[in-house]
Parts: C-alpha cells; structure tokens; sequence
C-alpha cells in the first residue's frame, strides 16, 4: 500500500518531518544561553561561548543559527514574546488594573527587555515582518494595561505607554561585564520608584510632552 499522503486530486504530498525532541531542547538551550551572555557581555560575545554555555559543540550552534543575526533575532523573538505574555498574564489575573501594570513592569524588569537596545543596532533587521508582528503585540498589550489603569483614575493622565516603555527600557538596560552582584535587587528598587511616581493622584507637574508610541517609532 502506497503510504504516501495524497490529495482528493491524487497528488502526492510529501510528509514534513517534526524536529526532534533533542533538536528543539538543544535550540531552545541556545537561545536561552545567548539570552543570558548578551545580557552579562553585550551582543558581540563570542559564539563558542554561547554554545559552551548551552552544553552544545560549535557545529550544533550553527547549525540552528547560521550568524550572529540570525541568533540574535531569535532572542530578540523570544525576549519580545515572553515580556508580551507577562503584560497579558498581569491583565488576565489582576482585578487592580494599576497592579496589573506593576506586575507586568516588574516582570519585564526580569525578562531583561533592556538588552534588547543593544541588540537592535548595527546589521540586525529591525523591520522584519516576524519581529515588527512581535512588537506590535507587545505594544498592544501595554498599551492596554496603560488605558485600563487610567481609566480606572488609577494612573496619572499627563503619561502615555510610551513613558512606561521609554524609562522601562532605561530602567533594565543592562550595563555589559558590570561586576556588580545582586544588580536585580537595584532594579527593581528603582522601578518601583517609577511606579510610585505613575499612580494618580499625581504630585507633580510633568516637563514636556507625553511619549507616545508613534514618537517611539519616528525616532527608532
């Protein structure tokens, strides 16, 4: 019996074959060991180091990742998307919309969302359409707590999303070789200083103008 798929027209289709559960560990051991490095040495850590890391041997790395680019949107991929279903998370089981958002911005704090600055600059493809989809989720879902938070009179009205972007990014941008233990713990002091400064009532009166996510792109 011929066990080659076919359509109702007869034509043969050829079976994909699934990655193996060791290839998909291997990738996804990589991705999180560059993750990890571009965070502590920058986005030009050498690649022998990611792979020493991961526990995979050189050909392995490049064989999921032919150059630095093409690893390096992987994390800016896996990066962007799990700081998205952190806001989401926060949004979903949050009933306080203004805890909702300083859980999500804490959470970013520790997704590391600040080295990706780094690693959006030189010969990486900030407008590729997997990535601009991934941003434009991510700016969506901020975007929602942020409304939510206002519109409950719990968030000062004179911001917009782009202010929680603009200093969330300052905030945990990491500082590359930083020999400095228990950094996390300053970050996240300093954030809940920020924090403490979005809640309404305000108490101050803002410089400027607010940030909006149609500056943030102007200017990227």
């Amino acid at each position: 019996m011929d066990t080659v798929a076919r359509t109702a027209a007869g034509t043969a289709q050829p079976r994909t074959p699934r990655p193996r559960a060791d290839a998909l560990r291997n990738r996804e051991r990589i991705v999180t060991a560059a993750r990890e490095m571009f965070v502590e040495f920058g986005p030009d850590v050498p690649l022998d180091e990611v792979a020493r890391r991961a526990g995979v041997g050189n050909a392995t790395l490049y064989r999921n990742f032919p150059d630095r680019a093409a690893l390096t949107h992987e994390v800016v991929l896996a990066v962007t998307s799990r700081t998205t279903d952190r806001a989401e998370e926060a949004a979903r089981e949050e009933q306080d919309p203004f805890i909702a958002l300083s859980r999500f911005v804490h959470a970013a704090a520790d997704e590391r969302i600040g080295a990706l600055c780094p690693m959006l600059s030189g010969g990486f493809d900030k407008d590729h359409p997997e990535l601009l989809a991934e941003l434009r989720r991510l700016e969506e879902a901020v975007d929602g707590l942020v409304e939510r938070a206002m519109s409950a009179g719990r968030l000062r009205t004179d911001i917009a999303v782009g202010d929680v972007l603009v200093v969330l990014s300052q905030l945990t941008r990491p500082l590359p070789g930083i020999a400095c233990p228990n950094i996390d713990r300053f970050t996240h002091r300093h954030i809940q200083l920020f924090l403490d400064g979005l809640e309404a009532p305000a108490r101050s009166r803002l410089p400027g103008t607010t940030a909006t996510l149609e500056d943030l792109r102007r200017r990227a």
